[in-house]
């Protein structure tokens, strides 16, 4: 019991330090896409009155409890800068839009002189119908399906009901689609050339296997954007590549290979080979050399050893490698935006440009939990189909 405690002891740090500087910020991060506090801060007094509310007529208390709301936040606003009533704004927006302005306009209002309700009223006629209390409602949190449902391109109807949105707005089924499809051909280009690569570091002579490893790991000592940037000097119209198949007289004119599928596939299968080849390899070094001589003696020619004998043992490495590519794939960035073309950019690009074009930080969790979903299936789907257990044994 004493050396069970010690060892906790000495590995508690490790855990400390990954709880606060993995666990926390990503979980805290994954929890934005379903938490729903902006109008629950800005209007608690209207939220109060709501309740019980059937969605008839507005109740008379909720304008008096809205006007207060109102200019609370907005003085508070005003002293602290803290914006809270612009952030219920903007989510009331997303749950009917015209929100941001409908609200902002209000919030004038109420600041003059008269009556709570006419002045309510005079900011504009929705507020006499139920839509918009029922928006504020539906709003007041503490959770919400708001981003989960936007990323799978669907909504809450006027009922409450789940409803797809309408055909010009769908995005991010397509981009999910895009995403799995763009690296399920990486991996897949990754297997063709990263087995062979393996089986010929795997057989080399001694003296040369330090050569081949080093030219397979030679992609780590360089950074990502450095070796993206590279592609995108041989690639161009004027680059290294289109000089060479005009000088052979291949083509008579440069070809696009860049900004496009094309470009963005080679970039990749450059930077995640390694991830395809290490495995692999340490599958074949485990293989017994005794098995296939065995297998040869026995009439077995080359092709038959290898599909009978050496690919059944190399599974576990072909399974752990493409798991390992497929899964870093999924979360590129930088080359698809910089060697891609708008139809190329997969659902990294559209986390980024949530989170720091247009600060929607909800929407921005929610399809990183959708590729977090997709990482989860994908692992489940290995285990099941090659398991865990063969790669602790390979």
């Amino acid at each position: 019991m004493t050396t069970r405690r010690a060892a906790l002891l000495l590995v508690a740090p490790l855990f400390l330090a990954l709880l606060v500087g993995f666990v926390a910020p990503i979980g805290g991060f994954l929890w934005r896409a379903v938490a729903d506090a902006e109008v629950a801060a800005a209007l608690p007094r209207t939220l109060a009155a709501l309740r019980g509310w059937q969605e008839a007529a507005p109740p008379e208390a909720a304008f008096a409890a809205l006007a207060e709301d109102l200019r609370e936040a907005r003085a508070r606003d005003m002293e602290t800068g803290a914006g809270g009533l612009a952030r219920a704004a903007a989510r009331l927006n997303a749950e009917l839009p015209g929100m941001r302005s409908l609200l902002t306009l209000t919030a004038r209002r109420v600041a003059g002189e008269g009556e709570d309700r006419a002045r309510i009223l005079a900011a504009g006629e929705a507020w006499s119908t139920p839509a918009p209390w029922a928006a504020i409602r539906r709003a007041g949190g503490p959770v919400t399906d708001l981003n989960l449902l936007a990323a799978l391109d669907l909504r809450r109807d006027a009922a409450g009901g789940i409803a797809p949105v309408p055909e010009g707005e769908r995005v991010f089924r397509a981009v999910l689609a895009r995403t799995l499809w763009i690296s399920a051909m990486a991996t897949a280009l990754c297997l063709l050339l990263g087995y062979p690569l393996a089986w010929l570091i795997a057989t080399a002579p001694a003296r040369a296997v330090p050569w081949l490893l080093g030219a397979v790991l030679l992609p780590f000592w360089t950074s990502l954007i450095v070796r993206t940037a590279a592609w995108m000097v041989l690639l161009q119209k004027e680059g290294v590549v289109n000089a060479a198949l005009l000088r052979l007289h291949l083509v008579d004119a440069p070809l696009p290979l860049l900004m496009n599928r094309f470009a963005v596939l080679v970039a990749m299968v450059h930077i995640l080979l390694p991830f395809m080849v290490l495995p692999i390899l340490a599958s074949l070094r485990e293989i017994d050399p005794r098995l296939p001589r065995a297998a040869a003696s026995l009439g077995a020619g080359r092709a038959r050893v290898f599909r009978r004998v050496v690919l059944p043992l190399s599974l576990p490495g072909v399974g752990a490698g493409c798991l390992l590519v497929f899964v870093q794939a999924l979360g590129f960035y930088v080359t698809p935006a910089l060697l891609g073309g708008p139809d190329d950019q997969m659902l990294a690009y559209f986390v980024g440009f949530y989170a720091n074009r247009t600060v929607n930080w909800g929407l921005a969790a929610a399809l990183s939990v959708l590729l977090l979903g997709a990482v989860a299936v994908l692992v489940g789907l290995y285990g099941r189909l090659v398991g865990f257990d063969r790669v602790r044994t390979a």
